[in-house]
């Protein structure tokens, strides 16, 4: 079984060496020890939410304090080629449902798009507000899948910030209803062409009302692709997690190494 995974902030983890101690303070320490109930010689996993990992042993546990013995630090890469959801808001926290199946099979970031069909709007305060529960949503999913990156929540942007996305795309497909080409199709043709290096794909999540046509065009307008998942439509919630499952088997990124 896998150790626990408590976070601390990006970079604290610097120059620690097996053998040395690590204090965990703050909330991660009190779940620690008033949830988790840790004591001392348990195994557990600090990272850092920017791919670092310690593993060590606890030495003493307090609410004030976790305390552990490092016994080795590693840094996991993130991948060249990156899966970013860029998922439409969605009423009944569909879109957040999405977004933490997402995280918890391994998406690399995600992109809260405002569009037209959107019923729920991220306006003033309630749009830094959402942003912030977004955020808080990855992290308590990456926490639970034991990742050592916690993927980035992008600006909130609307048809026309997403258009200038999908043109910085290496890829961006719209998972679509109406699509001709599978989407294994459409990935197994994309990565035959490429030739290496850093790439991202956008995958496109429309609201519980769909896509607009005049969207799908404004976007393919600027590349973007449309593909089906399937003979069956999903839900908002469900569409975005699917294509991250079949897009991380394409593509090799859930290959043993």
């Amino acid at each position: 079984m896998s150790n626990p995974v408590f976070f601390t902030s990006a970079g604290s983890l610097a120059g620690l060496a097996p053998g040395q101690s690590f204090v965990l303070e703050g909330p991660e320490a009190r779940h620690a020890v008033t949830v988790k109930r840790l004591s001392p010689g348990e195994a557990v996993d600090i990272v850092d939410g920017a791919g670092a990992r310690m593993t060590g042993k606890v030495v003493s546990a307090a609410p004030s304090g976790l305390e552990v013995q490092c016994g080795a630090v590693s840094l996991e890469d993130r991948p060249d080629l990156r899966l970013v959801l860029v998922q439409a808001l969605a009423k009944g926290d569909r879109d957040e449902l999405a977004i933490e199946t997402a995280t918890e099979l391994g998406i690399d970031a995600v992109i809260p798009w405002q569009s037209e069909r959107s019923i729920v709007r991220w306006k003033g305060d309630r749009a830094a507000r959402a942003h912030a529960k977004w955020q808080s949503t990855v992290a308590a999913a990456a926490k639970q899948a034991r990742r050592a990156w916690i993927p980035e929540v992008r600006a909130a942007v609307d048809t026309a910030g997403l258009s200038a996305a999908v043109e910085a795309a290496g890829l961006a497909v719209i998972l679509h209803e109406d699509a001709v080409r599978p989407l294994r199709t459409v990935l197994e043709g994309w990565q035959a062409d490429i030739d290496g290096g850093i790439r991202e794909i956008l995958l496109i999540v429309g609201p519980e009302g769909g896509i607009s046509p005049r969207e799908v065009t404004r976007l393919c307008d600027k590349g973007a692709v449309t593909a089906l998942l399937g003979h069956h439509v999903l839900r908002s919630s469900t569409a975005g997690p699917a294509a991250v499952v079949l897009a991380s088997d394409i593509l090799g990124r859930w290959s043993a190494t």
